[in-house]
């Protein structure tokens, strides 16, 4: 109880201390946390960096907050397809990409403060040992089958030719350079077998379809086990809804088997005659670089994390295009080795983050990628909060440049950096940087205290469930109570008073609110973790500390953990304000120019839904009010971008007009809305269909199924 807060000082203590190799422990809380190995050919988008490794990274420095003994594991995905492609291109070895790469993406998530317990890559004698063992269990209990397969052969490369080594006239609309995977023009997938006039992409040499034997791994055989197991995982685990739902349609509809072998060079040998010159698929092959990299984490004591289910619990983090894998795949591969492997617990899967009005995109120039968060001058942490604060948890999110700034500006700087900076500086100027004595509390501090519990328990709820953005927004809540005491209490006036019980309350109010600053930090420390330490030095604590070691455990309850008589160091503001001209600068630097040549990306397109267009108009608007605002102000950009907005609200008329004028449409037997087709261009249409497939295939995937609901968005009778 708030009463008991002025003695609560005793409940203090520091996190255990903890050395490399970290190894599960009896008694302790083992987590085991994965994020999903990037591919090694291009560099991160903050889509892929909230995905996967920003989320486990918070994760994993939280588990360390509560003193659970925990790793956090990953590294490059390096063998595949994808690597010879890009090796191709930039005319190097496979090695040498994967070497160029490895490195741009370990600098990126340095740069990002991801604090990883190790952080490898899928190229290692470890791979090869763990991917090969795990093979031979598998044939030896009778899980592998031969089936042939047709393909593409070069005869002058001699070579089986993969997907993307492969390319030719696309057979859905004619393109003379469709790839043998999908076609760059109408954005159709390809079955490279149907490519006319296919050639090889390294000589350009026709190739010949010819039949390959190949090993697949029966899945079928090991359904029913896994489904089982999987079940009671989703009841007593943290599942998210993409997780389970795309797991479960994929149970449903039955597994099929899958070929873990490619006629690649670029991969883990596979053991076995007559396949010797082929390598394992990598989706067979990716998901055992989470063993082998935990090997070279701490060599041959990795089955103490990975062949230890009783005791430790796995956490798998990802976007929703790896679930299958993680979820149905991975799982039933250990499961067949029948030798003692753990399985996922907790599969912790994200929607997708788009940029601004549509998607990341290197080759276009769209979207923000690592290296170009590094170059735009704002610090790691200020990404960190926003895309935290817009994490995909539930449905797809947007990364929109002036959000951010609004989100920044009136959250971080305003919110939580106003309440820090006020409290130590006033501690500092008004007390001698020494914090004060708390005899007895008020009414009003019994109330702040309860209300900071109520956060801080809500909180430590949240990222038990990871439920990530929740749990961020518990912090500002804690810092916005702050403020508000401060503004009630007044202790400015207070200390002016001659009456020395006056100017004691005010030093009292600013212990309560120092303490405060540091839960905050506490709090904060795994969403925003330099932040977190530039507070722990104002605070003059902790000054040996790192991201492993010598940092205070998270309390269960808001305690009194500076004590009278500490000095703390000279305060500073740790935010400082996004201005809107440098926000639109960044906007249009990687708003995609190079797509959009002599077009602005505001500007509709032909079929562009009413509700699209008003959300255009509303940020067009928000662009020119910026514009407007800024000083000195570009009066020929204000006025380009005042017509772009004129000939939005133009569509938008147009629009809603033709929206009145087809009311009286009405879907033929279902919930599906009648839209002309003519409206609509293709890329349009297939996203459209996309769409609904996707929604159809979750709902079937939900139990009990709502076979009504089904009905209507199939446009078929229930």
């Amino acid at each position: 109880m708030a009463s008991n807060w002025v003695d609560s000082n005793v409940l203090h203590q520091m996190r255990p201390n903890r050395v490399a190799p970290v190894l599960p422990e009896d008694g302790k809380k083992n987590v085991l946390i994965t994020s999903a190995l990037p591919y090694v050919n291009n560099i991160p988008h903050l889509g892929n960096i909230i995905g996967c490794v920003l989320s486990a990274d918070v994760y994993s420095r939280y588990c360390r907050s509560m003193g659970y003994n925990s790793v956090y594991i990953c590294g490059t995905d390096e063998y595949g397809t994808a690597t010879e492609t890009k090796a191709l291109e930039e005319k190097v070895s496979p090695k040498e990409i994967c070497d160029k790469y490895f490195a741009i993406h370990r600098d990126v998530y340095s740069w990002f403060n991801i604090s990883f317990d190790y952080f490898g890559r899928t190229t290692t004698p470890y791979q090869t040992q763990i991917s090969q063992d795990i093979f031979w269990k598998l044939d030896q209990n009778g899980y592998l089958v031969e089936q042939a397969m047709e393909q593409l052969k070069c005869d002058a490369c001699d070579r089986f030719l993969a997907d993307r080594f492969v390319e030719g006239e696309c057979p859905h609309c004619g393109y003379a350079d469709a790839r043998g995977d999908q076609c760059d023009a109408c954005a159709k997938l390809v079955d490279a077998n149907k490519l006319k006039n296919p050639r090889c992409k390294i000589c350009s040499a026709k190739p010949r379809l010819t039949s390959s034997n190949h090993l697949f791994l029966n899945l079928p055989l090991l359904e029913g086990e896994l489904s089982k197991e999987l079940a009671s995982r989703m009841d007593n685990g943290v599942w998210t809804d993409c997780a389970s739902n795309i797991t479960n349609a994929w149970l449903r509809d039955g597994l099929k088997a899958r070929c873990i072998t490619r006629d690649l060079k670029w991969g883990t040998p596979v053991p076995k005659e007559p396949f010797t010159d082929k390598v394992f698929y990598v989706w067979f092959d990716a998901p055992i670089g989470y063993i082998s990299i935990t090997a070279n984490y701490c060599g041959d004591k990795w089955p103490q994390w990975w062949k230890n289910p009783e005791q430790v619990e796995m956490f798998n983090f990802m976007a929703k295009d790896n679930v299958p894998f993680h979820s149905v795949i991975f799982p039933s591969t250990l499961i067949g080795t029948r030798d003692g492997y753990g399985i996922v617990n907790n599969l912790v899967a994200v929607e997708y983050l788009n940029y601004e009005d549509g998607k990341f995109s290197k080759s276009r120039n769209v979207g923000v990628f690592g290296n170009n968060a590094q170059d735009s001058g704002i610090p790691a942490d200020v990404f960190r909060f926003y895309l935290l604060f817009v994490r995909p948890e539930s449905q797809d999110s947007t990364f929109s440049w002036i959000d951010f700034a609004t989100k920044s500006n009136s959250e971080l700087l305003n919110n939580l950096g106003n309440f820090i900076n006020r409290a130590l500086s006033f501690c500092f100027n008004s007390f001698a940087a020494l914090v004060q004595k708390v005899d007895a509390l008020d009414a009003v501090d019994e109330e702040l205290i309860d209300n900071v519990n109520k956060e801080l328990t809500s909180f430590i709820e949240c990222m038990e469930k990871v439920k990530i953005r929740d749990a961020l927004t518990k912090i500002l809540n804690v810092s916005r109570f702050g403020n508000g005491y401060i503004q009630s209490t007044q202790p400015w006036v207070l200390n002016k008073s001659q009456d020395p019980k006056m100017k004691a309350r005010a030093g009292a109010i600013n212990a309560i609110c120092v303490n405060i600053v540091h839960l905050c930090a506490q709090m904060l420390e795994p969403f925003m973790p330099q932040t977190a330490f530039e507070v722990f030095k104002q605070l003059n604590l902790y000054s040996s500390a790192d991201d492993q070691n010598g940092l205070p455990k998270l309390p269960t309850s808001f305690i009194r953990a500076i004590t009278e008589g500490h000095k703390i160091n000279k305060p500073s503001p740790l935010f400082k304000k996004l201005e809107e001209v440098e926000i639109l600068k960044l906007k249009e630097m990687y708003g995609g120019g190079a797509m959009d040549a002599g077009k602005d990306p505001n500007v509709a397109s032909v079929g562009q839904t009413v509700e699209a267009l008003k959300e255009a108009v509303t940020n067009q608007g928000n662009k020119v009010r910026l514009l407007k605002a800024a000083k000195p102000q570009d009066k020929q950009l204000v006025a380009k971008e005042v017509e772009v907005l004129k000939k939005l609200k133009s569509d938008l008329e147009t629009a809603e007009k033709a929206k009145t004028d087809k009311k009286d449409a009405r879907p033929p037997s279902g919930g599906i809305p009648v839209t002309p087709l003519d409206a609509l261009s293709t890329d349009q249409l297939q996203q459209m269909v996309q769409e609904q497939g996707d929604k159809v295939r979750t709902l079937k995937g939900q139990k009990p199924q709502n076979k009504e609901e089904i009905a209507k968005e199939t446009g078929s009778n229930p």
